[in-house]
């Protein structure tokens, strides 16, 4: 196959990626590959030790996080999406612990086999200031025995009945040998499942039969032997990835320089890179390839997956560690172009979080209230605004598409997060919208630190979340009468006797 210059696509625009958004729910990604544990241990580097030429860190906090194809299911989860995972982990504290993260994430179905003489893969890092000083990783990389291969398969085999498409995690920690890699593929393509592989392997050929490859830029070049420095050498360094592995595309990551996308029969594509800024890069691969996978799985074309793929690894690098990026995160930058003046009145939480330290600075008093304003009703509308008369600025938390259905049922929202955002954003007591995942708003407010809280009148102080940390910071609760008549539940109970 011989290289050729990259034809001008139509690009889509970000609104109509946000389009897709709605469907993610009912995706399910099976993954399977190498399970991890990433450890953080952070503090400040004050001296040098006297014992030898290194910093000393005094640690102050300790955090843990899934890491590789685990990492992956999170994103999967996160993005408000379904995941299936399947690998091997020890009998050890680490492999406990990557239980307790997992049962804290429903929307993933874990599948692990454990081995008690093979230590579950652990990776430390040691930070001070945002900069690694040393990384320890603890793990056994030699293949797995064919006996737990064998192990393996069948849960993977058991799995691929639920999965829409699959996403083989490969961090050559030993699971994914060249058995089960073939038997794997083979599987899934007998059951017309995508597979798409992340690859470690020095050469592509014990990936063949994969339907797309997304190598980073040193893989693709150490694979191919040729230099992915410009636009020219990724799309050689593609191409010829596609023939080791039989595939029908290659997605090639290019850090600062964005995506490649390679296909068999269509012209490569170039995608700059969406990052606005970049924090740090572990894991963005993760994020990358779990937003692809939702993306074919819900339907969209190769390209369309890979733009959608693209604005998620952007916002991933932002972030400090190992990370995962939420549905509301992704819906939000979707629609920032597409909005105009609106859109910026939405925001995710660092941003809304620098907004709103700048709005302090300037001596503003900040309020913050909460709700899931599905139908917005007048009952909304005058709380927000003699909420607004008594401060300064508003922000409005705002419960995502997945958070309304486990408070509210399966049947609700009856608009869209994005579509609910919009509507708040037009209303001008509200100065700002944040989306947020979870089924309470304390850890949006714990990262706000609003001076005043407000709710409607129907709970009692006790009863108001995150009270308790506007009142340590200094702040004030205040409970709004409500307007009565105004219900989005009986609103809807009327439509459907309306309709009936």
């Amino acid at each position: 196959m011989t290289s050729q210059a990259p034809a001008p696509e139509t690009p889509v625009a970000d609104g109509e990626l946000a389009g897709l958004l709605p469907r993610f729910a009912g995706c399910r990604v099976l993954v399977l590959g190498d399970i991890m544990l990433d450890r953080y241990v952070q503090g400040d580097v004050r001296r040098i030790s006297p014992e030898a030429p290194i910093p000393v860190l005094r640690a102050d906090g300790r955090r843990a996080v899934l890491g590789g194809a685990a990492n992956v299911a999170q994103n999967v989860a996160a993005l408000g999406a379904n995941a299936l995972l399947v690998g091997v982990v020890g009998m050890d504290d680490a492999a406990t612990e990557i239980g307790r993260l997992l049962a804290a994430s429903p929307a993933i179905t874990a599948c692990l086999v454990p081995v008690p003489q093979r230590p579950t893969t652990v990776k430390t890092r040691f930070v001070s200031g945002g900069h690694q000083l040393l990384r320890l990783d603890e793990e056994e990389t030699g293949p797995i025995a064919p006996a737990l291969e064998a192990q393996v398969l069948a849960e993977f085999t058991q799995a691929l009945a639920n999965a829409d498409v699959v996403v083989l995690s490969d961090y050559a920690k030993g699971v994914l040998t060249d058995h089960v890699l073939a038997a794997a593929v083979a599987a899934a393509r007998a059951a017309g499942k995508p597979v798409i592989a992340d690859p470690k392997r020095a050469a592509f050929t014990g990936y063949r039969g994969v339907d797309v490859l997304t190598p980073n830029e040193s893989e693709a070049a150490r694979a191919s032997g040729i230099a992915t420095d410009d636009d020219a050498g990724a799309i050689a360094a593609g191409e010829a990835a596609l023939a080791q592995a039989a595939a029908a595309a290659v997605l090639v990551t290019r850090s600062a320089k964005g995506l490649t996308l390679v296909r068999r029969d269509a012209p490569p594509l170039h995608l700059p890179t969406r990052a606005r800024a970049v924090a740090d890069v572990s894991g963005a691969g993760d994020t990358l390839i779990a937003a692809f996978a939702i993306g074919l799985a819900c339907g969209a074309a190769m390209p369309q997956a890979a733009m959608l793929a693209n604005v998620a690894a952007g916002i991933s690098v932002g972030k400090q560690g190992t990370a995962t990026v939420g549905h509301g995160e992704l819906g939000a930058v979707l629609h920032r172009r597409e909005l105009l003046a609106l859109d910026e009145k939405i925001a995710e939480t660092d941003a809304a979080a620098a907004q709103v330290a700048d709005w302090r600075a300037a001596g503003l008093r900040v309020g913050f209230t909460n709700g899931c304003f599905d139908l917005v009703h007048p009952g909304h509308v005058r709380l927000l605004a003699r909420a607004r008369a008594a401060c300064d600025r508003l922000v409005v938390g705002l419960n995502s598409d997945a958070s309304v259905r486990r408070l509210k049922g399966p049947d609700r929202p009856v608009q869209n997060e994005m579509a609910r955002a919009t509507v708040m954003a037009s209303i001008g007591a509200v100065d700002l919208v944040v989306l947020f995942e979870e089924d309470t708003p304390e850890a949006l407010i714990t990262a706000l630190l609003p001076d005043l809280l407000f709710k409607g009148a129907d709970y009692r102080l006790d009863q108001v979340v995150g009270a308790d940390i506007v009142r340590a910071h200094g702040g004030d609760v205040r409970l709004i009468d409500l307007e009565a008549g105004h219900s989005t539940t009986a609103t809807i109970r009327r439509i459907h006797r309306q309709a009936g």
